[in-house]
């Protein structure tokens, strides 16, 4: 735990410095050029104090990371128009304080140390600070979201909040001296005006939201150096790291405690979800509509491999247990912006034949609801509303079934088929690749590793190594995906697998072709119009290879998954 406070410090430190932390810097450097000489000091604290708070406490409410509620931002926006109108008009700001003569102290001040007046514009401007999210930053915020802040939690984000006021508050000293040398040489009151107009306008840009919008910009098209975009970024993704950061995560609410079916408790009911598929006239479904009956949830969203390849063995499920007392709810979460959307979900629902009801998850509500972390996960639900057996992952799908058997009996039912003959797609036993992404964040083996922002990539010299990725040509980084910006850009890739996958989207749903050369023999274009996983590679048995995967401008590529 010391060593994962002492990387949260240093994460914190080295955020400071990116492009995304320049939206409060104005602000920053104008209050703690104002005041007593104490007043930079209470400024980062009360920055620390409150943007700790909005990773943590206010985590279910946090809109990307480090950006609160509504509600507080515009808390805070008002807080900083107040300061910038005291320092941009005394004479009015002394009308309105007489009356409030007690409350005056905790305003701007030339005289004084200043420290309470800076907490105030460190505690509004920790509340809009938004610095880029590296894995660190975004564990804490999830880990908070799904399953509460824990003292150890707590302890990662002070840790990370101290790095990151260490740094404003340099920013702050530093300022305050340019400012001081300025203020001999000039008039105070024209140098104060300056600064009120400052803070002034940082609300005005923050309000509009043009704050937020700088920060995607920078995150999805700037081309910047990677050291500026996010300079921890090789400390963030080490191993020492990622290790630490899992063990932040509680275990599962709902985990199997031995070979019988023990009661692991009350099951959650369906919340926060969005539109209904597979029932009478698309109406919700609620555990208790569904007492008496034994139901198994499944978690899953419909561009996973995984989950796809156990669609086969739920099938068989629903239909051959069905009619005894058997119900299947598919929890569709996402992990793609584009998953969202109900047309494809339908779509997805239509081309894999599912029967069983499905419902969309896109807030995470009903995941949060049962702690869940895994694509896929089953829940199996006895007819008292009682978890009984949870399978994360793929696998064990005999023991599923027997648990489904015992449950039915316990439920009453009699007289019920022998076990079913339908089983899942299994992967090969000679997988070696394992999943990556198309993202700064989660990608891993690419050589150069992926930057946001649109760039030019070399590609590989010669064979790529086993595991081993590579971007050519001119694209496009984002978020979540990749894709070119001019022709012949590829993918090269040294793989292990049967198969070969990937989550493809094409703009405006415009058929292109995705050509896919393996081992130097061009094989069949996949032409890409839907919003989903495709199959570039399909083999008898699992082998090394070299892969080359033409992309086209307008098509993005999102997520590489091997079987």
């Amino acid at each position: 735990m010391p060593l994962l406070m002492l990387f949260a410090l240093l994460a914190g430190a080295g955020t400071a410095i990116t492009p995304c932390v320049l939206p409060v810097l104005p602000a920053l450097l104008s209050a703690s050029a104002a005041g007593g000489r104490r007043r930079p000091l209470g400024i980062v604290v009360g920055l620390a104090s409150t943007f700790t708070v909005a990773i943590v406490a206010l985590a279910q409410l946090v809109k990307g990371v480090g950006l609160a509620s509504g509600a507080a931002r515009t808390l805070a926006i008002v807080v900083l128009l107040g300061f910038g109108i005291v320092l941009l008009l005394p004479d009015v700001a002394a009308r309105v304080q007489a009356p409030l003569s007690r409350l005056a102290r905790f305003g701007p001040r030339t005289r004084g140390d200043g420290f309470w007046s800076g907490v105030g514009v460190g505690g509004a401007l920790g509340f809009v600070c938004a610095p880029c999210a590296g894995p660190i930053l975004a564990a804490v915020t999830s880990v908070s979201a799904s399953s509460g802040p824990s003292a150890r939690v707590v302890a990662v984000a002070v840790a990370y909040a101290a790095g990151l006021s260490a740094m404003m508050l340099l920013y702050a000293l530093g300022g305050r001296a340019v400012v001081e040398r300025i203020r001999r040489s000039a008039r105070g009151a024209k140098v104060e005006r300056a600064l009120g107009a400052i803070l002034v306008l940082t609300a005005v840009v923050m309000a509009t939201n043009l704050d937020v919008r700088f920060e995607e910009t920078l995150a999805k098209d700037a081309s910047l150096p990677a050291v500026l975009v996010n300079p921890t970024r090789a400390l963030e993704n080490s191993g020492a790291v990622q290790s630490r950061l899992a063990s932040l995560r509680p275990p599962p609410r709902f985990a199997n405690a031995g070979a019988k079916l023990p009661r692991l408790g009350a099951a959650p009911d369906f919340v926060e979800n969005q539109k209904w598929f597979n029932t009478p006239g698309g109406g919700a479904l609620s555990l208790h509509s569904l007492r008496g009956h034994v139901v198994l949830v499944d978690f899953w969203t419909y561009t996973c491999i995984n989950c796809i390849r156990t669609l086969p063995f739920l099938k068989g499920l629903y239909a051959t247990y069905h009619r005894y007392g058997l119900e299947v709810v598919g929890v569709e979460t996402p992990e793609f912006t584009f998953e969202q959307s109900a047309g494809n979900v339908a779509q997805a629902i239509r081309s894999d034949g599912l029967r069983y009801p499905v419902v969309q998850d896109n807030r995470f509500g009903t995941w949060n609801a049962y702690g869940n972390q895994y694509w896929p996960a089953e829940y199996l639900i006895d007819a008292s509303g009682q978890v009984r057996h949870a399978q994360f992952g793929e696998g064990d799908y005999a023991q599923s079934e027997a648990a489904v058997r015992a449950l039915l009996r316990e439920a009453g039912a009699s007289r019920l088929p022998a076990p079913m003959s339908a089983r899942a797609i299994i992967p090969s036993a000679q997988l070696a690749t394992p999943e990556t992404y198309l993202d700064p964040q989660r990608g891993q083996g690419f050589v150069p590793p992926l930057a946001p922002g649109v760039r030019d990539y070399p590609g590989l010299r010669g064979a790529p190594a086993l595991n081993e990725f590579a971007l050519r040509g001119r694209w496009r980084v984002g978020t979540q995906a990749a894709g070119p910006v001019a022709p012949g850009a590829s993918i090269e890739a040294g793989v292990q697998a049967a198969a070969v996958y990937l989550v493809l989207t094409s703009a405006g749903n415009v058929p292109r072709r995705v050509t896919v050369t393996l081992d130097g023999r061009r094989l069949a274009p996949v032409t890409v119009v839907g919003q989903r996983l495709y199959t570039l590679v399909s083999l008898p048995h699992a082998g090394q290879h070299a892969l080359s995967v033409g992309v086209p401008p307008g098509v993005s590529a999102y997520d590489f998954t091997f079987g």
